[in-house]
């Protein structure tokens, strides 16, 4: 099967379209014939090496997050799925191996696709959404009345955030370009803040939770404007000790290192009487599940940047690290 090979840590360079062997599902498993997968910043992300010190899986490896496709073969232990169902998945953390002709999925970590989307569509949604989800859901505990500041609404994850903050019952206010406002307005977004011309702390200490999606100076400011008390997550800065612990398998280690590099914005969030979080979603069949639901029922929408054929995978990965992308890129293997 063709699939995109991360051969060594750093630029485009590193990875390179190749034939290799197909997988074998495990017991607990399904092969996915996958038809499209989507892209994430955290391809490059892992692609630079940036996330070496967290998941350092053995190379050559298999790139790609989240992917949608049909069952091809079910292991042994499998009882969700039979061959010829539609799912949509986001991959293990430490498996990856979405960019490919066919790929293995624990059975937990996938779902039915929903009947309204396509494939492309499909693909798009799982780490974008989980994110969103479990950020505003679990993370932040956002309810109905509340009012939700959202950085870079317009991006992958941000298109999730709005529909799901309003899902909650929030009011939702972001940030974006001009170009970027029709779109999140026509997700529900009430309040849009142009970032090229206004500055995000002069909105007033106004909002119940933050949630962040471009880190640096943006999360500066942001703490300027949530309330006393509340919280800001963040998936764009730097991980905190609750993220080992919480996240990644509680490592005491990696919570020691990332109480170091992460003592800063803690300090600016004690300063502004909040309290800071970085969050690495989860993977999860059941999360998925929910969301398909709000899709079907028309309560969340899909938004979709670029479409571009598996043979210009580097190209569509290119695109994704400019920041330029309004909504999701995905590849299409035919």
């Amino acid at each position: 099967m063709r699939a995109y090979i991360l051969k060594h840590y750093g630029g485009p360079e590193g990875s390179l379209l190749m034939d290799i062997p197909a997988p074998t599902p495990r017991p607990r498993e399904i092969l996915v014939e996958v038809r499209t997968a989507g892209l994430n910043p955290v391809d490059f992300k892992f692609r630079q090496g940036k996330l070496r010190a967290i998941l350092r899986p053995k190379l050559p490896l298999v790139l790609g997050n989240e992917l949608a496709g049909e069952v091809i073969a079910v292991g042994s232990d499998v009882k969700r799925f039979l061959v010829g169902d539609r799912v949509f998945a986001r991959v293990a953390k430490d498996r990856a191996g979405a960019f490919a002709e066919q790929a293995c999925v624990e059975e937990d970590l996938a779902a039915h696709m929903p009947g309204n989307l396509d494939f492309a569509a499909a693909a798009a949604v799982p780490l974008a959404a989980l994110t969103a989800l479990q950020a505003l859901r679990d993370e932040l505990g956002v309810k109905s009345g509340q009012k939700v500041f959202i950085s870079g609404g317009a991006g992958g994850v941000g298109t999730f955030a709005i529909q799901i903050a309003k899902w909650l019952g929030a009011h939702v206010t972001t940030s974006a370009s001009k170009r970027g406002e029709a779109l999140v307005r026509s997700l529900g977004c009430e309040e849009v803040i142009d970032y090229t011309t206004e500055d995000i702390s002069k909105a007033g200490r106004r909002f119940d939770a933050g949630f962040d999606l471009i880190g640096g100076k943006t999360l500066e400011q942001m703490f300027e404007i949530v309330k006393p008390g509340t919280k800001i997550v963040s998936v764009a800065a730097l991980p905190e000790p609750q993220t080992a612990i919480k996240d990644l398998g509680g490592s005491r280690a990696l919570s020691a290192v990332f109480w170091i590099i992460s003592y800063g914005i803690r300090s600016r969030a004690r300063r502004a009487g909040t309290s800071y979080r970085y969050l690495f979603m989860h993977p999860s069949g059941r999360d998925l599940a929910l969301l398909a639901e709000l899709i079907e029922q028309g309560k969340l929408k899909v938004t979709i940047d670029k479409i571009y054929p598996f043979a210009k995978i580097s190209e569509a990965l290119s695109y994704v690290e400019s920041g330029r992308a309004k909504g999701k890129v995905v590849v299409t293997m035919n």
